[in-house]
């Protein structure tokens, strides 16, 4: 059952998250226009504070496997994108605005990948210090860069349904207590 008649909606409601991939590359274009839906985001005062990192290298994604407690499938991923920010170029230099920047970049990173046939799952590095430091040892980020989260690609090994988890009672009319 489609959980939304709108088609244009159909991109959004059909995005999830794939854990099993099968085998087969990402062509360098294809991986282009997945960077270039990245920084079509919007950023707060357009400081375009993301920077990524790609790799396709399989002993660093089974590095990143197993220092990420949600990466497991960076394993059989063909790639991987690693979003960080960097904090001197976010507006005010706030890690806030940083990290809402990177998510916008990632969320369309994310759409842009299941447009075309990809399949992708973000996997969270910020806010685990652990994650972090370890991330920035094996990427050799400087001190300014953050990694925000890895996002894995490849091709679908799995097709999910699409889906919304809409609740309406997570929804409030102008004030909390309406």
């Amino acid at each position: 059952m489609n959980p939304n008649p709108n088609p244009r909606l159909e991109l959004i409601l059909g995005r999830r998250s794939i854990r099993v991939y099968a085998p087969g590359e990402i062509s360098d274009a294809a991986l282009e226009q997945l960077l270039k839906a990245a920084m079509a985001a919007p950023s707060a005062m357009t400081k375009d504070p993301w920077r990524f990192i790609t790799i396709r290298n399989k002993a660093t994604l089974a590095h990143l496997a197993s220092i990420l407690p949600g990466g497991k499938m960076l394993l059989t991923a063909t790639a991987a994108v690693i979003v960080c920010g960097d904090q001197e170029a976010a507006l005010e230099q706030q890690l806030s605005f940083l990290l809402q920047d990177c998510s916008a970049a990632i969320e369309n990173l994310l759409l842009a990948a299941h447009a075309l046939d990809l399949g992708a799952c973000w996997v969270g590095i910020h806010p685990s210090a652990d994650a972090i430091k370890k991330v920035r040892d094996l990427l050799a980020l400087p001190a300014a860069v953050v990694p925000v989260a890895a996002v894995s690609l490849g091709l679908p090994g799995e097709q999910l349904p699409p889906r919304t988890r809409y609740r309406a009672q997570y929804v409030k009319q102008e004030t909390w207590g309406a």
